[in-house]
């Protein structure tokens, strides 16, 4: 058995979909768990969709999911280059031989005569599609019918057979023979299309595997095709399904964020991603719901991997997260608040932030929640919020003047002592613990929701506490 070879080949158009990112993540974890090589390749040949800021984006997505690759951009390896862009020259030249073998043909039909006779077909009940007219042309008939003065495409001769696949996800697939019929390889403009460069770079490339969505799975018996044609050995297909919205639509802007680097942005870990991701429609048992990458590279099996479309539930999504997150040490974790913290303009002292992740990390499902609970750490600026404000008024009258008092003779400033001496005089006012505690709270971090108050006043230290309270 040859070694595994799988690619990952997106269009860099914008940030990578969460449902190409799925694709990307099975062909990662198949190249893994067989020891195999994952290849990057990207398909920019459409210039008027692709920019080299998206290009450079897609790098930055699958790094930050920590796919690394072992050929391809940046990488480099013995079958580049890995832009289609600076393939042109291969691919006319494969183009030429499929020409010289006869198993491509010049087209000159135009757009308005291939329209008339698909209109036709229909009107006779015949399946659309192209007729091969041009497709036994001799020179002369080409000549005496003016074609060589024509604009022309490159169309490649679809062998009217039965074709057969064994897909890893969807079982047999067979397309009857005269179903498929003669397609494009290179346009008008010289330009090749999916169906060439594809093919032509699977096989160069020595792909043995090509996982991804089941939108192209018509397109798998004329790859098939193109690439025996050029002497070569297709892949093995593995057709995942789409991933759909909570309505089982297709997902998309309407469902909310989509893309890697929305998720990313809106403070989900990479490890929860790659591990959600990987259960969309795949699963090691009918129990684990989590996986390290170590796990998942142990367990993936594209005999596993469902042929049924799998929903996207960000609220499954953000409980994943919150496991992560509890998972981090108080150090990893601050250094990945950090970018949330000053985005939301706050100056962030990094030894008090690892600090105070033992009082949120249970409490954040994702990173942007960061900078709402940890605010009055770090600036004293600070503002009550409407309900935090309204709990200030309701307090007993001087509540909060006794409560500094009772504060300034707290030592150690400590926690377990602070939350003693709130409790002795909540006692003496009469107050449950919550009464007790809501203003204080209110006043000194300006909201009505904070991390456990003694931890919080702790870690604000005596002169800052108090500060906060005199003035309420």
């Amino acid at each position: 058995m040859s070694a595994v070879r799988c690619r990952f080949a997106p269009a860099p158009s914008g940030s990578i979909h969460v449902g190409n990112a799925r694709t990307a993540i099975f062909s990662w974890l198949w190249a893994r768990r067989n020891g195999g090589t994952f290849v990057l390749r990207v398909e920019d040949t459409d210039a008027s969709r692709v920019t080299e800021e998206a290009f450079q984006g897609v790098l930055a997505d699958l790094r930050w999911l920590g796919l690394d690759w072992d050929e391809g951009p940046e990488a480099g390896g013995p079958h580049g280059p890995y832009r289609q862009s600076e393939r042109l020259e291969i691919y006319a030249q494969k183009a030429a031989g499929l020409i010289a073998t006869g198993h491509a043909y010049r087209c000159y039909c135009t757009p308005e005569e291939l329209e008339a006779r698909n209109e036709a077909a229909k009107a006779a009940g015949q399946a659309p599609g192209y007729d091969g007219r041009c497709r036994a042309l001799t020179a002369d008939e080409r000549a005496a019918s003016g074609a060589e003065n024509r604009t022309s495409v490159i169309r490649f001769h679809m062998p009217e057979r039965e074709w057969v696949m064994q897909d890893l996800v969807k079982g047999e697939v067979r397309w009857p023979a005269g179903q498929l019929k003669d397609f494009v390889l290179v346009r008008s403009d010289g330009s090749p299309v999916f169906l060439l460069a594809v093919a032509v770079d699977d096989m160069l490339m020595g792909i043995t595997h090509v996982v991804r969505g089941d939108d192209l799975l018509t397109a798998a018996p004329r790859n098939v095709a193109v690439i025996e044609a050029l002497g070569g050995t297709a892949p093995t297909y593995a057709h995942v399904p789409q991933v759909l919205g909570p309505d089982r639509k297709p997902l998309s802007k309407r469902h909310g964020s989509t893309s890697v680097e929305a998720f990313r942005e809106q403070g989900y870990l990479p490890e929860a991603l790659i591990n959600y991701l990987a259960l969309l429609g795949w699963s090691a048992d009918a129990e684990t719901t989590f996986f390290s990458r170590e796990d998942l590279i142990q367990k993936f099996d594209l005999s596993r991997v469902s042929s049924h479309p799998a929903a996207f539930d960000t609220d499954k999504l953000s409980f994943m997260n919150n496991h992560y997150i509890q998972q981090l040490d108080s150090d990893d974790l601050a250094a990945r608040c950090v970018h949330f913290l000053t985005a939301s303009g706050l100056s962030v002292d990094p030894v008090l932030l690892a600090d105070a992740m033992p009082m949120v990390r249970e409490r954040m499902k994702t990173l942007t929640e960061a900078p709402e609970l940890l605010r009055f750490l770090f600036t004293d600026d600070i503002v009550p919020n409407e309900k935090a404000a309204g709990l200030i008024a309701k307090a007993p009258e001087g509540y909060l003047g006794r409560v500094a008092e009772a504060l300034v003779g707290v030592d150690p400033w400590s926690a377990e002592v602070i939350q003693s001496a709130l409790d002795s005089l909540a006692e003496t006012e009469g107050l449950n613990r919550t009464k007790a505690f809501q203003p204080v709270r209110a006043a000194v971090t300006g909201s009505n929701v904070s991390p456990p108050l003694p931890e919080s006043l702790e870690l604000l230290g005596k002169e800052r506490t108090l500060a906060r309270l005199r003035p309420a």
